[in-house]
C-alpha cells in the first residue's frame, strides 16, 4: 500500500491534520474551525455552499459547525444583500480576534513542512497537488 499514491497523500492528511488538531487543542476549536476563520478572514461574506466546499466539509456537517461557532460568537449569519433568500456567513469581531490570534498555527507548520522537504521541493510538490487537484 506505501507505493499507492492515494494512500501517501491520505497519510500526510492525517499527519498533518494530527498536528494541526493538537496545535489548536488549547484554545478548543477543531481543524474545521479554524479553516472556517481563515477562510472568512480572507474573504469574509460567504455562502455556505461556497463555504463547504472551500473548507472541505460537507453542508450538512458545515451547519452544525456554523451552529456551534455562533452561539460561541465567532461568526455570524446575515442575508445576503442581492438575494434575501440566501444566507451568507461572517466572521465576527471575537472570531476575527481568535484567528488573529492563531494564524501563525499554520505559518508555523508550513515552515516545519517545508524543511522537511527543502524550498524547492515544497515548491515542486505544490505544484504537482494543484495538477492532480480537479476544480
Amino acid at each position: 500500500m506505501e507505493e499507492q499514491l492515494a494512500y501517501l497523500i491520505a497519510s500526510v492528511n492525517r499527519q498533518l491534520e494530527e498536528e494541526l488538531t493538537e496545535s489548536l487543542r488549547p484554545e478548543g476549536i477543531s481543524v474545521e474551525q479554524f479553516r472556517i476563520l481563515t477562510t472568512l478572514a480572507s474573504n469574509d461574506g460567504r455562502s455556505m455552499r461556497d463555504l463547504a466546499e472551500l473548507v472541505l466539509v460537507d453542508p450538512a456537517t458545515l451547519t452544525k459547525i456554523i451552529d456551534r461557532m455562533v452561539a460561541d460568537g465567532l461568526v455570524y449569519r446575515a442575508p445576503d444583500p442581492d438575494d434575501r433568500r440566501k444566507v451568507l456567513i461572517f466572521l465576527s469581531n471575537r472570531g476575527t480576534v481568535l484567528h488573529d490570534k492563531l494564524k501563525g498555527v499554520l505559518r508555523t507548520q508550513q515552515r516545519a513542512l517545508v524543511s522537511r522537504l527543502t524550498e524547492k521541493r515544497a515548491e515542486e510538490l505544490a505544484s504537482l497537488l494543484r495538477g492532480v487537484i480537479s476544480f
